[in-house]
């Protein structure tokens, strides 16, 4: 995928009167020093449309093409030995104490946690396993223990309640593989075993992905800060329409060599997207991630269109008071889509300047 740059075609805060006829870029503006000073008065030379100095809050932002989807699919390896008796279907949503699969019939359990199961849980361990444990075991309504590191005999006790709600025996241990963690609740993409067949450890029995769909897209890793955990970022849709989302988490990712092209490194994002209804439309889908690259808060901006040439070098732009005109000398700061940055003595908000028709 590739980043395009986009300048700022994000709205801007504020009410912006657009100029009539094509953006002009600075060094297409309009040569008027040579004629008249950051003061003089034009008389009756009035421009053909005019528009408004305002201040506001520009936005520069970053678009790079990316996917719609539920996100990469994680693999769940069974650490159980015996026979599938019953697995997730295809699509289905599991959350925190559901099953994802049967092992004779015995059920695995997901839990949340970032921490992945690597031991049997018993009275006696110590370690961020148990707290992380604990907090799903109070959070499913067991409780009477202390919510910590330490796996004692109070643990013991409601994990024996909660193995008879499950129909497991009651050791009060915790044993390696019922148990599988994810950060939320999942959405089984795939089976990658059959009821009957014989479940061996490490052997893969389903992928889950995100419940909520998300899009991903692929930055150059000169792009990084661009996609930090956190940045709020725009995802432009199909149908035109924009949903708001935030990056999730953002990692390296090794694109391999193809024909003639080498193999190159890109900083993969995902983006988060709160408003799931608005995507109700699409399940998978092209669209087009927007990030943020600059940002000026409270700023003077004018249409870029009104920005003119000066004869002895640098820009400005001419105000229109009370029938006649003068330039005003400024200095430019961000661009952002059709509007930019500007400042300059005795430039406030509300002037009108003039624009092309």
């Amino acid at each position: 995928m590739t980043a395009r740059r986009r300048v700022g075609r994000w709205a801007t805060t504020g009410t912006v009167v657009v100029a009539v006829g094509v953006a002009a870029t600075a060094a297409t503006g309009f040569d008027l020093t040579a004629k008249h000073s950051s003061t003089a008065r034009t008389g009756g030379t009035l421009p053909a449309a005019t528009a408004k100095v305002t201040r506001q809050t520009l936005v520069d932002t970053r678009s790079v093409d990316g996917t719609l989807g539920h996100g990469d699919a994680v693999t769940v390896n069974n650490r159980l030995a015996g026979t599938l008796t019953s697995l997730a279907a295809v699509d289905s949503t599991v959350g925190r104490g559901k099953p994802l699969y049967r092992v004779d019939t015995a059920p695995v359990i997901l839990l949340y946690g970032t921490l992945p199961a690597y031991r049997p849980l018993l009275d006696g361990v110590s370690g961020p396993d148990v707290r992380q444990f604990e907090k799903n075991l109070w959070a499913l309504g067991y409780h009477g223990f202390t919510v910590d590191d330490d796996y004692t005999s109070a643990t013991a006790a409601a994990v024996q309640k909660w193995q008879l709600k499950l129909g497991l025996t009651e050791t009060g241990t915790v044993e390696l593989g019922r148990v599988v963690y994810s950060p939320a609740a999942v959405r089984v993409n795939e089976l990658k075993a059959a009821v009957g067949d014989v479940a061996a450890p490490g052997q893969p029995i389903l992928t889950w992905t995100a419940r909520e769909r998300l899009a991903t897209t692929q930055l150059d890793v000169s792009d990084e800060a661009l996609a930090r955990t956190g940045t709020k970022a725009r995802v432009d849709l199909p149908d035109g329409t924009t949903a708001a989302g935030t990056v999730q988490s953002s990692h390296a990712v090794v694109i391999p060599a193809s024909g003639n092209d080498p193999a190159t490194t890109k900083i993969q994002a995902t983006v988060a997207i709160p408003d799931q209804k608005a995507l109700a439309q699409f399940d998978q889908a092209s669209v087009t991630v927007d990030f943020v690259a600059s940002q000026r808060k409270n700023v003077l901006s004018v249409p870029v269109a009104a920005l003119l040439a000066l004869a002895g070098g640098g820009y400005g732009v001419q105000v229109v008071e009370n029938g006649t005109t003068r330039i005003i000398p400024v200095e430019t700061g961000l661009f952002a889509d059709t509007l930019v940055e500007v400042s300059g003595t005795g430039l406030t908000a509300g002037m009108s300047v003039g624009v092309p028709s």
